[in-house]
Formats: structure tokens, C-alpha cells, sequence
């Protein structure tokens, strides 16, 4: 069964059965729920679960999955450069819900994470607001530190990339629950 570089929630959602579905957002933010028979790969770790994640696209197509469909992207084409077909789901699990189909929660109690893009926001606004207040207070080379996240921000513009989200993706409450690369891709069809 062939598939395309990307697919709706209306193409995906009959075909959900067939697909391994590949989460690639970060283990918090798959605790908060995804897609029924998901697994996770969060997109830092897909290099390093080629080798799974070839195996699972052999027993069926592999559809990327995210939050708004940015990461799930980066990942598919990722993918295709190693010789991997990956569709991503368009719009990301956002799409998935305001489309009225529900999510799966891992067994347990469930705590909310804020999603990979409203952490970046925050954490840079709060370095941001740091920086300026201690350099009217301190000393003015505090400002210094606004600068920084500033580039920061325009760099992860211009190139597609966030160096923060990464640095935010290994802190605890965003690895938490995470498998073994062994056990991440595949396990999806065998749950459903």
C-alpha cells in the first residue's frame, strides 16, 4: 500500500489500522495523549532508530505524527533521506482532536505537559525578561542574555531548527516513560 508524503486526519483515520503510527514529540508530550496505538520515537531519537523503524515500515506504512505536523515533517524527510517512506499526519494530533476523534492515554495517572513549541516560548520569554531586569538592576551586561536569546530565535527561524527544544526535550518530565529504542518502533501494530 503506497502512501503519501503527508495525510489528512480524513485520509489517515480509515487507514489507521494498517499504519504503524510513530509518535515523534517528546515522551511528556505523548504521555498527554496520542494517537490510538502510537509509539514514540521523539524526533531527536529517529537517527538513532533507523534500523526499528525500517523494520516496522516493512510490516506496513509509517505515519508521523506531532503536534501540529512541524516535527512529524522534519522526521518523515529524515526518513526518506535513510530510504525509510514516511507519511506526516497534517496538522499533528491539534488536527487529530478538533476533528473529534480521541486520544490514547498510557495506563495510569495522567499530567499535563506543555507541548515542545509552548515550552521554547516560555523558557525564551522568561530568559528574555531575566535579562532586562537584571540589567536595569544589576548591571547592564544582563542585556546581554536577551541578546543572545534573541539571536537564538531568529537562527532557529532562519534554519528550521531550535536548539532550546532540544535542550528542553532532555530535561525529566519530557523523557519520562520513555522504551527502549528496541521496543519503541513496531510495537504499535502488535497493540492494536
Amino acid at each position: 500500500m503506497g502512501i503519501s508524503r503527508t495525510l489528512g486526519v480524513d485520509e489517515a483515520l480509515p487507514r489507521l489500522p494498517a499504519l504503524n503510527v510513530v509518535d515523534v514529540r517528546t515522551p511528556g508530550e505523548f504521555a498527554s495523549g496520542h494517537l490510538p496505538g502510537a509509539v514514540n520515537v521523539p524526533l531527536d531519537r529517529v537517527d538513532g532508530s533507523l534500523a526499528d523503524l525500517r523494520q516496522a515500515a516493512e510490516t506496513g506504512p509509517l505515519l508521523l505524527v506531532c503536534a501540529s505536523g512541524a516535527r512529524s515533517e522534519k522526521g518523515a524527510a529524515v526518513l526518506a533521506s535513510h530510504g525509510i517512506a514516511a507519511a506526516s499526519l497534517t496538522g499533528g494530533t491539534r488536527a487529530w482532536t478538533e476533528a473529534g476523534h480521541g486520544l490514547a492515554y498510557p495506563p495510569g495517572p495522567v499530567r499535563a505537559v506543555w507541548g515542545m513549541e509552548r515550552q521554547v516560548r516560555f523558557a525564551a520569554g522568561a530568559l528574555v525578561l531575566l535579562g532586562l531586569v537584571l540589567g536595569l538592576l544589576a548591571h547592564p551586561a544582563f542585556q546581554l542574555l536577551s541578546a543572545a536569546i534573541a539571536g537564538g530565535l531568529v537562527f532557529s527561524a532562519l534554519t528550521d531548527t531550535c536548539g532550546m527544544a532540544v535542550v528542553l526535550g532532555r530535561l525529566p518530565f519530557n523523557r519520562r516513560g520513555q522504551a527502549p529504542p528496541s521496543r519503541r518502533a513496531g510495537a504499535g501494530r502488535a497493540a492494536r
